[in-house]
């Protein structure tokens, strides 16, 4: 049902996810209430509400992945699940009072700047439309699945899925599966699959690093001590942060640190894998953190399962019974699983985003999004991004990258509600400076090396990840500067 709504919100926040409500748990403590989050769910959790395929967990260490002034005190694990993980995300919007700012079931379709009255005009499918002094997009990156468009790939006959979209319908029991990827997702639901599939044929376009993950359960006294003193969490928190950060030498090309990885992936294949010939087809062939570096202790015991097969020949097509590979053969399956990633590059998704003077910000970025701190981008007055371009890390928890930006985006916030006549569009000249000292910092990373990545767009231009450590990022955004920003008010109302 359609509504227009005149009231005009101080700002408007895209998504509730960890990005979404981290912005709106920020708000409240900065005295910020005039503001709503639109959901084009129906509960909170982004990703983690999204990706419920069994396994599905975080790879990051629990005590880092939650916001510094929300501690997730019942951790149960160092790698959190994703039940657990929703759950941290419920019990945040219930203790910052999210609830009576958040509208599920609103799918954003177009927003528009309205440069005569320096506001936001958000438009939802149902016809809804809220007006707004500043937006926040908290889409994030990984959003939108991703399934290449094969030859054949209709005339499958058998079932087939996206690992976002899990059919717990579907009992795999007895079955012959598929699964087309060996990253990140599937390595962690490949062993659970291996389990009770009468056989799965696991098709690897490349070889990942794979580093152990050690995964510790903490017990209910170790949890009892953590709510009765926060200060144990957080040390052991500012510890794994700190190891972490000295991590990111290891994302540097050519580097000790580095190589150091290297072997310590090495000897984790080496140990769980026996088989040389198998060994050879899971050993990466490009420099280490080039792609994202994985953490698995059972992906490799399960490719060592009589049951399950790596298949490394490219993919030539679908047909009716399986797939047909580049060495003539047809494998075929009951069940295919798409474990092929995200549209990570298109950020505001199939969303229209027209700023000033109907510029498209699609147009501004054509195939190389970029933004001034990851946050503002020229054209775009008064929309502010969570989790934007050359934010994403390899080496530590983005949860710390979200909250340096929420800080940022609330005192800009903060300042544009205090008069009507206020907005602020970074200077075409301070981003294009920011991001050229970025892109050459990254061309000494193993982000820009010789290997195809969801980092980098098909120039090869990194797009997805930061330069440097998270306390740099923190440093650059902990105060906003308004010299960084035009004086382009004068059209606004009473001018």
């Amino acid at each position: 049902m359609s509504s227009t709504n005149d009231h005009i919100y101080s700002a408007i926040v895209i998504g509730a996810g960890f990005g979404g409500l981290g912005q709106g748990a920020q708000f409240v403590q900065e005295g910020i209430e005039d503001f709503l989050i639109l959901e084009r769910g129906n509960d909170v959790g982004g990703v983690w509400r999204e990706n419920t395929y069994p396994g599905a967990a975080c790879d990051t260490q629990a005590l880092v992945y939650c916001y510094s002034y929300f501690l997730n005190l019942k951790v149960s694990r160092m790698f959190a699940g994703q039940e657990e993980l929703q759950g941290y995300l419920r019990s945040m919007a219930e203790d910052f009072g999210l609830g009576k700012h958040i509208r599920f079931g609103q799918n954003i379709t177009a927003t528009e700047w309205d440069q005569d009255r320096l506001l936001w005009t958000v438009h939802t499918a149902d016809g809804s439309q809220y007006l707004t002094r500043s937006i926040v997009a908290a889409w994030g990156q990984l959003n939108e699945p991703n399934i290449p468009d094969f030859p054949g790939i209709e005339s499958f006959e058998g079932e087939a899925f996206h690992s976002s979209t899990w059919r717990h319908d579907l009992d795999l029991t007895g079955k012959r599966v598929a699964s087309i990827g060996s990253a990140a997702t599937a390595v962690q639901y490949v062993p659970e699959v291996a389990k009770i599939a009468s056989n799965l044929t696991v098709f690897q376009r490349s070889a990942n690093y794979i580093l152990p993950r050690g995964q510790y359960v903490f017990t209910e006294e170790e949890t009892a001590a953590f709510l009765a003193d926060p200060e144990l969490y957080r040390q052991q928190r500012q510890e794994i942060h700190d190891f972490r950060e000295a991590g990111f030498e290891r994302t540097r090309r050519h580097t000790a640190a580095s190589e150091e990885g290297v072997q310590q992936a090495r000897q984790h294949l080496e140990s769980q894998v026996a088989d040389s010939e198998l060994r050879a087809k899971l050993t990466p062939d490009y420099d280490f953190g080039c792609k994202r570096i994985l953490r698995s202790d059972d992906f490799y015991p399960a490719l060592t399962r009589d049951n399950v097969d790596l298949v490394t020949e490219k993919i030539t097509e679908f047909t009716p019974r399986g797939i047909r590979t580049a060495d003539g053969v047809e494998h075929e399956f009951d069940v295919i699983i798409y474990a092929t990633g995200f549209k990570s590059h298109a950020f505001q998704g199939s969303m229209r985003v027209v700023g000033r003077d109907g510029l498209r910000l699609d147009e501004r970025w054509g195939n190389a999004p970029e933004a001034y701190l990851g946050i503002t981008v020229d054209n775009f007055p008064n929309l502010f991004l969570v989790y934007g371009p050359n934010t994403n890390l390899n080496h530590n928890s983005v949860v710390s990258m979200l909250e340096a930006q929420h800080g940022y985006i609330a005192q800009a916030v903060e300042y544009i509600a205090a008069d009507e006549s206020r907005m602020l569009e970074v200077d075409r000249g301070v981003l294009e400076k920011f991001n050229a000292h970025v892109q050459e910092e990254l061309d000494k990373s193993a982000f820009s090396s010789e290997c195809s990545s969801w980092y980098k767009n098909e120039d090869g231009r990194v797009i997805n990840n930061w330069s440097g450590t998270v306390n740099e990022y923190r440093a650059h955004t902990q105060d906003l500067q308004f010299e960084d920003y035009l004086q382009l008010a004068e059209t606004g109302p009473g001018k």
